[in-house]
């Protein structure tokens, strides 16, 4: 049977009352208190031993919990292991959610990470949790550095895990695989023994069970070095982020579609610094970025043409834009179609935006430039823009090319392909944020339509 009972009758409850003090210290070290957590329990000896001392800690650590399993729906018995984890949720008196994705037992290592982590988030927001909290553990974190070795990583990426990063909690990072399952052992809980853990196709199943036992028998205490090696390279990956704050001129900001730098970055005469710099800045967007495609983007923006942008990894971009180096996924593509504003009131999701309108008395003054217009009654529409439009600008004189009107606004090219704009006849009458023109202006004090735009 897959699913297999690991409760010994000579364990000591010590043991396990020691492990539960050492573990709630370390979780108030992670200073998230307090919270509502995402426990992910896949079932495995360790994600139970998870729920367990995070259960225990509850009152202490001033946390609330949810219990979230995601079925990959790759081996036959993944139904009987939601339910099992289920039960264990009700046994803790915790809520339960799952996910079933249905991958099919072909389905890669890469490809079944990125949708469970995506299944995860989906579940943290439907449970409106802080955070989400897995089961990686120390002997995890050496097969996780040693893997990235053989995969050719660069010493930021040996840093391997945190135990703390945008909203992935890991508690169990400075305690052993044996470690919990002897803890297991202790309080009498059955786990799932999933065979793809052992099966060597995985390139970390293949790790965990030739390579690391192999090199034990030579070194003894590899995982130890591992962990230390990824340890070293943390430190060295926090000083590059420090280096940040200490460059005249960078002005880090995080901006909604990723982060920017001020160009002076691109001036710094030592290429080591500068390349290094560059790797710093993206991994704070989450790209990872290599020292030669870094030095061939410095080398391309360094033109000082704004608007110059040069492709990196998974959608994203660097771009030069306005005397800013931006770090970005350029924005969505909105839908074709044409969406009315109808009634007198309503809200609406449109592209990478959101509008609401509401009958409201119209100001004294409106700005050219704003999130918020009012207008005379009428059919308003929201569409995307289209190059060679035109727009009378309130205040202004004739026409106006709009794209003229986005570099006026300072919006980086990389945004401007699903901003939307608001027509009425035909006519553009608004573009938030960057334009509002000189038609369907109501007088001071008349009844008028209120629209209030937001960026999501």
């Amino acid at each position: 049977m897959p699913y297999v009972s690991v409760m010994s009758p000579t364990a000591v409850a010590s043991e396990s009352a020691v492990l539960r003090a050492r573990f709630g210290k370390h979780l108030a070290a992670l200073d998230i208190a307090p919270a509502h957590l995402l426990v992910a329990v896949s079932g495995g000896p360790d994600s139970v031993a998870l729920l367990d001392l995070l259960s225990a800690a509850r009152d202490t650590a001033a946390i609330e919990l949810t219990v979230a399993h995601v079925d990959h729906g790759i081996h036959p018995d993944s139904s009987r292991v939601a339910q099992a984890v289920r039960s264990l949720a009700a046994e803790y008196g915790l809520p339960f959610v799952t996910r079933r994705l249905a991958l099919g037992t072909q389905a890669s290592e890469t490809r079944a990470r990125t949708a469970r982590y995506r299944a995860l988030e989906a579940m943290r927001r439907g449970a409106k949790a802080d955070a989400i909290v897995t089961a990686h553990h120390a002997d995890d974190q050496a097969e996780t550095v040693l893997m990235r070795v053989l995969r050719g990583s660069g010493p930021a990426g040996l840093a391997a895990m945190a135990p703390r990063r945008g909203r992935i909690l890991r508690p169990l990072l400075p305690f052993g695989r044996d470690d919990l399952a002897r803890h297991l052992q202790v309080i009498g809980r059955s786990s799932w023994a999933d065979p793809s853990n052992t099966d060597p196709s995985h390139l970390r199943s293949w790790i965990r069970s030739a390579i690391l036992p192999a090199l034990r028998r030579r070194l003894p205490d590899v995982e130890a070095r591992l962990t230390s090696l990824a340890e070293q390279a943390a430190i060295d990956r926090a000083g590059w982020d420090a280096v940040l704050a200490l460059l005249p001129g960078i002005d880090l900001r995080i901006e909604p579609d990723g982060i920017s730098v001020g160009s002076n970055l691109l001036e710094i005469a030592d290429r080591n610094l500068l390349i290094c710099s560059m790797m710093a800045v993206a991994r704070r967007c989450g790209i990872a970025l290599g020292p030669a495609r870094a030095a061939r983007a410095a080398q391309q923006l360094e033109s000082g043409l704004s608007g110059t942008h040069v492709p990196l990894t998974a959608g994203w971009i660097v771009e030069l834009s306005y005397g800013r180096v931006r770090f970005v996924r350029p924005g969505e593509k909105a839908a074709t179609t044409s969406t009315s504003l109808g009634g007198g009131r309503g809200i609406l999701t449109w592209g990478g935006w959101h509008f609401s309108w509401a009958s409201a008395k119209a100001p004294d003054r409106q700005d050219r430039v704003g999130m918020t217009a009012w207008f005379e009654p009428g059919d308003l529409t929201v569409r995307t823009w289209r190059p060679g439009e035109r727009v009378r600008p309130l205040r202004g004189r004739g026409s106006r090319l709009l794209v003229r009107c986005f570099q006026d606004a300072r919006v980086p090219r990389s945004q401007r392909a699903g901003w939307p704009v608001l027509e009425s006849a035909g006519s553009l009458v608004w573009v938030p944020a960057v334009c509002r023109s000189d038609l369907l202006l109501p007088l001071p004090g008349a009844e008028a339509l209120r629209v209030d735009a937001e960026l999501a």
